[in-house]
């Protein structure tokens, strides 16, 4: 079979792995889908690098994306794409004895990890860090490219490139298939449901700006406002006595308008308690989450820069553009619901995993990965 062998790593932490707790798994399944598109590609498959059983329990096909532990895939590949679990020195020495092309493929905020890791004293590698410094190529969503490009190029000894980010309604797709209307927005009358659903986790994605956002509307607008749900909230809502004391400051809490909530998958969020999104980030203007919204049809207000034809954008932390983009949604979204749905999914199609540039641009990589000398 002629075509390169090529594998992405993941890191199972369980056998019946959940895909909506973070992305990295759906990353490797659309990086997987799209690599299969590559016509100097013969097989893909998904490479564990932990000691967790692989399964069927796990959240996909197993046919499509074939799933191996490191020991079965070593003596099978021409290209090892580093992207959810990390090879160590000795499984690395073994791969360049066979002349494997080894990737780092970043899609994480890692310098802000470390950064918060040091600052706030939060263990996460202690005195045992593995830096590789034989990577062959670092691939970069373009989202990570700003803040963590110098990070990886330096400890890691290699320059790094920015790579098509892609995405796919696959996963949404199956976990939608059984919910009312197929889980997408459908136009209600009366006040609306503003959801915000930061992870609440780091600085990158915090509901604070969110909440001011929808404080504004409220002050401007309280009869169109049913209520705001600020979901993965919860901890900080009963522990965070700075939290607790910010948002006693806004009449849309004092008026018992806001709940903070738990964990809650997307899809099924968006479903059953949503009418409008509001969102904010620093230094993450691109990520699953907006395109899970705009793909089922949901007005999302956010201010991510890298995607200002979705959703209703509103620049940097100007709440108050954020503010008349939500009013904006409650006017007159319901009236189009359907056009702005099929808008957005023409948009976001350049980020599946078949878009023909997407696939070119990938092909290419790897032609120029392969016609590097071995490091």
């Amino acid at each position: 079979m002629n075509g390169l062998r090529i594998g992405i790593t993941i890191g199972l932490h369980q056998p019946n792995e959940t895909l909506w707790n973070n992305g990295i798994k759906q990353n490797a399944a659309f990086l997987a889908d799209a690599l299969r598109h590559c016509p100097n590609v013969a097989s893909v498959a998904l490479v564990n690098t932990t000691a967790v059983p692989i399964t069927p329990a796990l959240p996909w096909d197993q046919t499509r994306f074939p799933t191996i532990t490191f020991d079965a895939a070593k003596d099978a590949l021409d290209v090892l794409i580093e992207l959810g679990g990390q090879v160590n020195a000795v499984q690395t020495d073994y791969l360049k004895q066979r002349g494997v092309r080894l990737v780092s493929y970043c899609c994480g905020f890692e310098y802000i990890h470390a950064m918060e890791s040091v600052l706030f004293r939060k263990p996460t590698w202690g005195e045992n860090l593995f830096v590789n410094q034989r990577y062959d190529d670092i691939w970069m969503i373009p989202q990570v490219d700003h803040i963590s490009r110098s990070y990886f190029e330096v400890l890691r000894r290699q320059t790094a490139r920015a790579v098509p980010f892609v995405w796919s309604p696959m996963f949404l797709d199956e976990r939608v298939k059984h919910l009312a209307n197929a889980g997408v927005y459908q136009p209600r009358s009366g006040a609306k449901r503003l959801s915000v659903m930061e992870p609440n986790i780091n600085v990158v994605k915090f509901c604070l700006y969110p909440a001011l956002i929808a404080e504004l509307v409220y002050r401007q607008r309280p009869d169109s406002v049913a209520l705001l749900q600020v979901t993965n909230a919860d901890g900080i809502a009963r522990e965070s006595k700075e939290f607790i004391a910010l948002m006693n400051q806004l009449d849309i809490v004092r008026n018992h308008k806001a709940v903070f909530l738990g964990r809650h998958e997307t899809p099924v969020f968006l479903a059953e308690n949503t009418d409008i999104v509001i969102s904010h980030q620093l230094e993450n203007p691109l990520n699953y989450f907006y395109l899970e919204v705009c793909w089922q049809g949901y007005p999302l207000v956010h201010n991510a820069h890298l995607c200002t034809d979705l959703g209703y954008y509103y620049r940097g932390n100007d709440v108050e553009e954020g503010a008349r983009k939500v009013v904006e949604a409650i006017e007159s979204h319901d009236a189009h619901a359907s056009w702005y749905r099929e808008k957005q999914r023409a948009a976001i199609a350049r980020y599946l995993p078949d878009d023909r540039q997407l696939v070119a641009t990938y092909a290419a990589l790897l032609d120029d990965l392969i016609a590097r000398p071995l490091r």
